[in-house]
């Protein structure tokens, strides 16, 4: 049977992974024993991504991010080029903490930034946005806008990427998908038509 996703020659697969159809990995990647990717991804130069990562379907990982053991990533994920994932949250080199990794979870459809860092334990929630050089320290709620060292919430993120402006009875449209968003204590919630 042929294969029914694409492996540049310069990137290795290990064996006990599981990759969907029409995924691509591209030059100088590795993709390590029991990772699962999903369907139609889109892996950059350079990626690490480490034993037991599950990467849902559509997800693009930019150049060199490395995803560590514990990075758990849902559909529709995009990680930018050079945003780093940690697993470990006291590493010391003559310490071996391996099976003590803190996982850390992606929801659906979320943004990571160029060379933005997610300390592990802390769980991005779907739709949320994380600016370029950011340093995620805490949980990110779905549809959140965030930057800086440390992370801070400036606004809110539709699912088309578009920062989301409420009136006064927290109401918001997408200019995009004119889909309607309502803010209500704290939180941010796409209504249906």
């Amino acid at each position: 049977m042929d294969q029914e996703y694409f492996v540049h020659k310069s990137s290795y697969v290990d064996d006990n992974c599981s990759i969907g159809k029409g995924t691509k990995i591209w030059h100088f990647s590795h993709i390590m024993s029991s990772s699962q990717i999903g369907e139609n991804c889109n892996i950059g130069q350079n990626v690490v991504i480490s034993p037991e990562v599950i990467i849902g379907n559509n997800v693009k990982i930019q150049n060199n991010v490395s995803v560590y053991t514990g990075v758990i990533c849902d559909d529709d994920v995009f990680l930018g080029p050079s945003c780093v994932f940690t697993n470990v949250i006291n590493p010391r080199s003559a310490v071996n903490r391996r099976g003590q990794y803190t996982k850390t979870h992606i929801g659906k459809g979320a943004s990571v930034g160029a060379n933005a860092t997610i300390v592990c334990g802390h769980d991005i929630g779907a739709y949320a946005f994380i600016g370029a050089g950011a340093v995620v320290t805490k949980t990110i709620k779905s549809y959140a806008l965030v930057v800086g060292n440390p992370a801070k919430q400036i606004g809110w993120m539709s699912e088309y990427g578009h920062r989301l402006n409420f009136d006064t009875n927290g109401w918001s449209v997408c200019p995009e998908s004119n889909e309607t968003y309502k803010l209500e204590n704290k939180t941010v919630s796409k209504q249906k038509k």
